[in-house]
Formats: structure tokens, sequence, C-alpha cells
């Protein structure tokens, strides 16, 4: 079956404003001598001082056959959560500076366009989580992440004592910082640092990372996807928040649950074909570098 042509492509970014002009623009024009519609989010609408071609990012999921993504690994996964849902593939263009996700460089940007619209490149499935807070047995916050949800204190706060059920077994209580549930793309980000390990994105599987734990033997878990992943605050010193791909916080109350399940919806994730996994972590992590 051939590919779907694209007939219409929104823009996501958030780099320096003073960059997009000049990066959008002529991209605007490359899209329309080829009869593509185009159209950019408020954030590129503010940068460029037009909203003539101006989409709420939910439009632009809605409307467009493909979204491109200009920036950084952050503004991808903010666009993530609106265009998973709907099933529509992402393009993303790094122009920060680690970029696990945003693998494509500015200058392979318009090449990248090329052969996607040639039908010669094709997205992967990136698994995504469901993260439900419950507050008195009724839910009070539902998002899905493309990385992680952290439950993590505030700076002058004490550790936090959480309690880890999977499909409903006690595992453990964790007395931590915090307490990292993350996906295998989200392996890479916030649960590296804390010293988690790295997941291939096709593995179907959670990490559960504790952040610098009181009991040096709490470790890492890898469980599989399938499971249910409930957290029980059971001591709540102050300034302790639930936080949603690092982008959303929701301050927590002693008693409150945290449920995780793998998310229905997948990202369509386009990639480089000639750039690896393992091509990307050794570029970004500087393996086998003096």
């Amino acid at each position: 079956m051939p590919p779907r042509p694209l007939r219409k492509i929104g823009i996501v970014t958030r780099p320096r404003p003073a960059d997009v002009p000049g990066i959008v623009r002529p991209l605007m024009q490359w899209l329309a001598a080829r009869d593509i519609q185009a159209f950019y989010d408020p954030e590129t609408a503010r940068s460029l001082n037009d909203e003539a071609a101006m989409r709420t990012r939910e439009q632009l999921a809605e409307e467009t056959d493909l979204v491109l993504v200009l920036g950084g690994d952050g503004t991808l996964l903010s666009a993530a959560r609106e265009v998973a849902p709907r099933g529509k593939p992402v393009l993303p263009i790094n122009l920060g500076s680690l970029g696990f996700l945003t693998s494509f460089t500015l200058d392979e940007m318009y090449p990248a366009l090329e052969e996607t619209l040639a039908g010669r490149l094709v997205a992967s499935e990136r698994v995504m989580l469901k993260a439900t807070l419950l507050r008195g047995g009724k839910a009070v916050e539902e998002q899905c992440v493309l990385n992680d949800a952290v439950i993590n204190k505030g700076a002058l706060a004490r550790m936090t004592e959480v309690r880890l059920s999977l499909d409903g077994e006690f595992v453990c209580r964790y007395r931590a910082d915090g307490l990292i549930v993350s996906t295998p793309t989200g392996s890479t980000a916030y649960s590296l640092s804390a010293g988690g390990p790295i997941v291939h994105p096709s593995v179907e599987a959670i990490v559960i990372t504790p952040i610098c734990p009181h009991t040096l033997s709490d470790r890492p878990l890898v469980i599989r996807d399938s499971c249910v992943v409930e957290l029980s605050l059971l001591e709540t010193p102050d300034s302790v928040y639930l936080t949603l791909d690092g982008q959303k916080g929701v301050e927590l109350a002693t008693g409150d649950q945290v449920r995780i399940t793998r998310a229905e919806e997948k990202l369509k994730l386009i990639q480089p074909p000639r750039k690896t996994y393992y091509d990307i972590l050794r570029s970004k992590l500087k393996w086998g570098e003096a």
C-alpha cells in the first residue's frame, strides 16, 4: 500500500525567538513550493510576529499529516502529549544541545523532509505511560508521558517515604529524595542521571529508579510494561511533587496514590535511518572518547 501523501504539516518550535524567523520563513516557502500547507503553533507565531498560519498545538495535531518539531527534547516532550493520541508522526530537528530524541540536525532537515515526503522514512513507535494521581480514591490528575513520571521533593524538604506495589503486590518502601518511573525512551533522561540503566526503546519495560535512596541496597528495578505500578505516599514532607515529563508539576499530600500503566497511544517518531540507536548513544554520551 503506497504511503499516504503529506499535504499539511504542523511546525512546533521552542528555540530562542531570534532564531525562528531565519529557520521557519524559508521552510514555509520550501513547503509552499511543493503545494504543502504549513501551520505553526502560537510560540512560533509570536517569534514571527505573524498569526496568519497559527494554530493551537491541539489543532496542529488534529489538522495536519505530520508535525515537525524544531527544538530540543523538551520541545518534543511537550508536543508529544498532543500529537501521540491523534496518531500523527513527528519529525524532530535538534536545535538544542543533547537531543537523544531530536536526533536530526538542522543541516539534515530538508533532506529528511524530502525523504519523508517520498515515503522513504518511516516512524518507529515509542511506548508512553499513563500517570493517574488519586486523592481520596478519586482521580484528580491524569496525563500521558513519553519519558517519565517522578515523585520528587523540594530543595529544602526532608526525605519522602513511598510504598511501591506492582499488580497489587507489595514490593518495598523507599525512603529517598524521590522515585522515577520511566519508559525505555526516558531511560536516557532523569533516570540515567540518577543511576538507572539504559534500556533500548524496543524493550517492553518500565524502569523504576530511586533518587538518592537512604538505603544503598535500594537499586533501580526493571519490570515488564504490562505491570500496574502503584506508588503510595506514606510520609510527606513539605514540597513534594509529581512531575510529568519534567514539565508539569502537581503538589502531593500524604495518602496520595500515583498509578502508572502503559498508555494505549504510542508516539510515532521518525529517526535518521543511517543513525542507529547506538550511534546516537556514542555521540551524545561521548563513549570511547578520552
